[in-house]
């Protein structure tokens, strides 16, 4: 059994291997990232999603103080969380849209993905991705559930990573997926468990398993697609896996709401 001054030091470095590979904040790990070290750290994702959720929220809470309509404050909390993550997933889910519909062939489909250009597709994947979320979270409306909104969805849409990057073999030898490794049973567990507590405590047992069934179709069929169309899942997959998963989740925890 490891001793706890090395494990904690695991745990720490492993926090900051996930927030550096999902955030652009300065917090990258000494440790490598070789053999494997990345695909362990994937429990630690919706740890660092938390933290994404959390300033949002932060900035949610401050637009409204200064009586700024729910609209304007849930634009300036969608642009903070993009900030923040330097837009990762938004560019995963823009290249996954064009690529899987703007290609003829799996050459072709990985070939768009890699582009660094924007197509039709893409720029109407981001718009529905940015109304779909801003509309819900001005719908909620109120700091505090807006709060716990967006802490559910930052937190369990990225926990369920390591169980997709598991299940579906990466498109591609030389991508980012596949340099990160398949993740351990371990983590995979460790990160749904994460994902699945930030969604009862923050929507409660009802909404909780909602966003849960819905979370698991939506990857199911992200899979299928996946795997039918390039052969597999890549970054650009994986982003916008987190992306429907947010999406769903606001839209979940918008829902059956009588006031603020």
């Amino acid at each position: 059994m490891m001793p706890r001054a090395e494990l904690f030091k695991a745990v720490i470095a492993d926090l900051r291997m996930a927030a550096s590979f999902v955030t652009i904040l300065p917090v990258a790990s000494s440790r490598s990232a070789a053999d494997g070290a990345i695909a362990r750290a994937t429990w630690a994702l919706p740890v660092a999603g938390l933290l994404v959720g959390l300033a949002g929220a932060l900035v949610y809470k401050v637009s409204s103080r200064f009586g700024l309509t729910p609209n304007l404050a849930a634009l300036l909390t969608l642009a903070t969380t993009a900030l923040i993550t330097g837009a990762l997933h938004e560019d995963g889910l823009a290249d996954t849209a064009d690529g899987l519909g703007g290609g003829r062939t799996r050459e072709r489909k990985l070939e768009i993905m890699r582009d660094s250009r924007i197509g039709t597709y893409g720029v109407c994947a981001l718009i529905l991705s940015f109304g779909l979320r801003g509309s819900a979270l001005a719908a909620i409306a109120n700091p505090w559930a807006v709060a716990l909104a967006l802490c559910a969805a930052h937190t369990a849409a990225r926990a369920g990573v390591p169980a997709f990057m598991s299940l579906v073999p990466p498109a591609r030898p030389d991508g980012l997926s596949a340099s990160a490794g398949s993740p351990p049973g371990r983590s995979v567990a460790i990160a749904f468990a994460v994902g699945t507590l930030a969604l009862a405590l923050a929507l409660g047992p009802g909404k909780a398993l909602v966003s849960l069934i819905l979370l698991s179709l939506a990857g199911l069929m992200l899979a299928r697609l996946a795997i039918r169309q390039i052969g597999g899942q890549s970054g650009d997959i994986l982003g916008a896996f987190e992306q429907i998963g947010e999406i769903l989740i606001l839209l979940v925890a918008a829902s059956f709401r009588t006031g603020g």
